[in-house]
């Protein structure tokens, strides 16, 4: 049975579910941010045995198509050793009671928090990405950023952090071509998330804010195309996608239109290929979507990889069957990889 842990307005985990249903297999979809207001999960030892159990009442995200059960409660049940892997989809942080008030409700969210992570922990399956300890690993970009030079990817120059004289003096070795971007994921609401900006003579003027946090500054890299590559297992996917097109999209893709911004099949060079597929591997992971752009003279430069990237878009623009890729590795029993060190 395939644990899919993800909110309930996944898009990705629906698509997956409709794929199992189609091959017959068994599946649970479930919100840890249930736990502990609409549903319960508890670890048990007797008599030398480790039980695991989780439940759940109405109108919490607890959906599948086989492996559970009615409780005398008339909760659905299910035994956790019936789970052959797990999919660490876009899980929800744990909520407290509606009644509890602060600072009991924080209190009761971080150790909800602890607990929940811990069970999945004990699920000796294999995960999609990773375990939850490697993803946030292979989530840091500096490290990120070490690997990928180790395997010989073309980066472009970097200074990474908050002394004001590294960005001037990279401003200056790249003649001011120089792009801005945030270290991890953080937001403040979507008007305070940071999308890659190009940096001007005026924003280098205020340099001495730099120390007030850190932040990635790179080299712009000329674009001929943008590619977004998911490796999923072995297999590898390549979308281009035509962000030069677009004024919006031309610094960061996310801001494509689907108008101005086209997206079509590539394909990677093997040597390229087999250096995403070595460096998801490296960071311990099955599944990772990374970005890499191709410059006019035709070198391939990367950017980043995310761990959890989304790539239904990719799928349903260029009809790369990613989707099944996936159901494919988690109706598998293939062991986790280990993390570099």
């Amino acid at each position: 049975m395939i644990l899919i842990l993800t909110a309930p307005d996944d898009v990705h985990a629906d698509a997956a579910e409709a794929e199992l249903r189609r091959r017959g297999a068994a599946w649970i979809r479930f919100d840890p941010a249930d736990v502990p207001s609409r549903a319960s999960l508890s670890i048990a030892i007797r008599d030398g045995r480790l039980t695991r159990t989780l439940g759940w009442r109405a109108g919490a995200c607890g959906t599948g198509s086989g492996g559970s059960h009615r409780d005398a409660a008339g909760r659905q049940v299910i035994d956790l050793d019936a789970v052959t892997a797990v999919w660490f989809r876009r899980p929800g942080v744990p909520i407290a009671p509606a009644h509890l008030g602060e600072p009991y409700a924080r209190f009761v969210v971080e150790e909800s928090r602890q607990f929940v992570g811990d069970v999945w922990e004990t699920l000796d399956v294999p995960t999609l990405p990773a375990a939850r300890p490697v993803v946030l690993r292979a989530q840091q970009k500096v490290r990120q950023l070490q690997l990928a030079l180790r395997l010989g990817f073309d980066l472009p120059a970097t200074v990474v952090g908050n002394d004001p004289d590294a960005v001037l003096d990279l401003f200056g070795h790249t003649g001011g071509q120089l792009i801005a971007k945030q270290v991890g994921h953080s937001s403040i609401g979507d008007e305070l998330m940071r999308y890659t900006e190009p940096v001007s003579h005026r924003d280098i003027g205020h340099v001495d804010g730099v120390r007030h946090c850190p932040f990635i500054a790179q080299a712009r890299v000329p674009k001929k195309v943008e590619l977004r590559v998911t490796v999923v297992g072995d297999r590898v996917f390549t979308a281009a996608i035509d962000s030069q097109r677009s004024n919006h999209a031309r610094y960061d893709w996310r801001r494509q239109d689907d108008r101005n911004t086209p997206m079509s099949t590539y394909e990677l060079p093997g040597d390229v290929a087999a250096r995403c597929v070595a460096l998801t591997r490296l960071l311990g992971l099955r599944y990772g979507a990374l970005d890499l752009i191709v410059t006019p003279d035709d070198r391939y430069v990367y950017i980043e990889i995310n761990p959890s990237g989304q790539y239904l878009w990719v799928e349903e623009e260029t009809g790369l069957p990613i989707t099944a890729a996936v159901v494919d590795l988690l109706t598998e029993a293939v062991p986790t990889p280990g993390a570099a060190t």
